[in-house]
């Protein structure tokens, strides 16, 4: 029964020296049983998360995660599913069973990130701010000019959490916007004009363009939202470094192919923009997971920037991507872009 599992399993002792692996490990991970048994897991299977590294070694805890960025062996990054258990009536002993989704450095069609639940909670909580709102101007009229600030307060609180909402409520949007031909490099410079207009902070802000690209099949007002957001975050990221900076870059992939198929054809991205940044990066631990709803590394983020971008590209047939150059200590975000035919 446990060769014929389709999952791939391997039984840890309680040193993490792996004791049993089932065919579909071997496949999963590229190497015969016999090469894995009586080896230290960390040699075979690394992840790339201290923390989930960290679990493991207590030898009881019970952990399902999705998309954990993984090698194997001396392969590169994957992102995998995997679900850890311990061994009943065998203290220490575990199971941990993994599955592929895909290669974390390829643009990976998953299904799209959970975000009707932020459409129905904004849904809910939208009706009664209205109501508050006006309730806080009544009672501002009968209040001594002392406590009127207080009753401005409560406006003001509103209309924030109701920006919030219109945010949550975009992320649960079902149907796309519409799609035209775009010259990227107009969209580049109305997006940066507007970045600039907000103030940019002491931030160098370059351009590295193609001016050779043709145009790219997106929803024109749908990507200046992107790059304001991208090149926002990117000043944010690297303002209070020594030498601040954000580049913005575009070229022609060529070949690039999104490896899934969408009405019997694949689907080619040969448009890239890149928006970069000369700031500490993302912690490492958020990574594999900035693009969901509610995760942010900002000290009052609300984390849904992100996910809405990564929306608007996914609307568009386009992919978003995370880099980190650690060696030269640069950010990278890249949107992968259909041209037109």
């Amino acid at each position: 029964m446990f060769n014929s599992l389709g999952i791939a399993v391997l039984v840890l002792r309680p040193d993490l020296t792996i004791l049993r692996a089932n065919p579909a490990a071997e496949q999963l991970i590229g190497l015969s049983a016999r090469r894995m048994e009586g080896r230290g897991l960390g040699a075979i299977v690394r992840f790339e998360s201290e923390r989930l590294a960290g679990l493991l070694a207590q030898g009881d805890a019970q952990i399902a995660a999705h998309g954990v960025a993984t090698s194997f062996h001396d392969s590169a990054l994957r992102q995998i599913d995997f679900v850890l258990s311990p061994v009943t009536g065998f203290p220490g002993w575990q199971l941990l069973s993994m599955h592929d989704t895909g290669s974390s450095d390829s643009l990976r069609d998953t299904e799209d990130l959970p975000l009707r639940a932020p459409a129905i909670l904004a849904h809910e909580i939208k009706n009664p701010l209205s109501a508050i709102r006006g309730a806080a101007q009544l009672i501002s009229r009968k209040l001594p000019d002392k406590d009127k600030p207080m009753a401005k307060l409560i406006a003001e609180e509103v209309d924030r959490i109701a920006k919030l909402v219109d945010r949550m409520q975009r992320l649960g949007r079902e149907k796309p916007e519409p799609v035209a031909p775009c010259n990227l490099h107009q969209v580049l410079h109305r997006a940066r004009e507007l970045v600039e207009a907000a103030g940019l902070e002491n931030v160098r802000l370059t351009e590295e363009f193609d001016p050779s690209l043709p145009p790219v099949l997106a929803n024109q007002d749908s990507l200046v939202q992107v790059l304001i957001n991208l090149i926002c975050n990117a000043r944010d990221a690297c303002k209070d470094g020594e030498h601040p900076e954000v580049t913005l870059g575009t070229r022609f992939v060529s070949g690039f192919v999104l490896n899934v198929m969408r009405l019997g054809r694949p689907i080619r991205l040969p448009i890239e923009i890149r928006v970069s940044d000369n700031g500490p990066g993302v912690p490492r631990d958020l990574r594999d997971h900035i693009f969901e709803p509610f995760v942010t590394s900002k000290k009052n983020g609300q984390g849904l920037g992100l996910a809405l971008v990564n929306k608007l590209v996914r609307d568009m047939n386009g992919r978003i991507t995370h880099e980190r150059d650690e060696v030269h200590g640069w950010t990278h975000f890249r949107i992968h872009l259909p041209m037109v035919k």
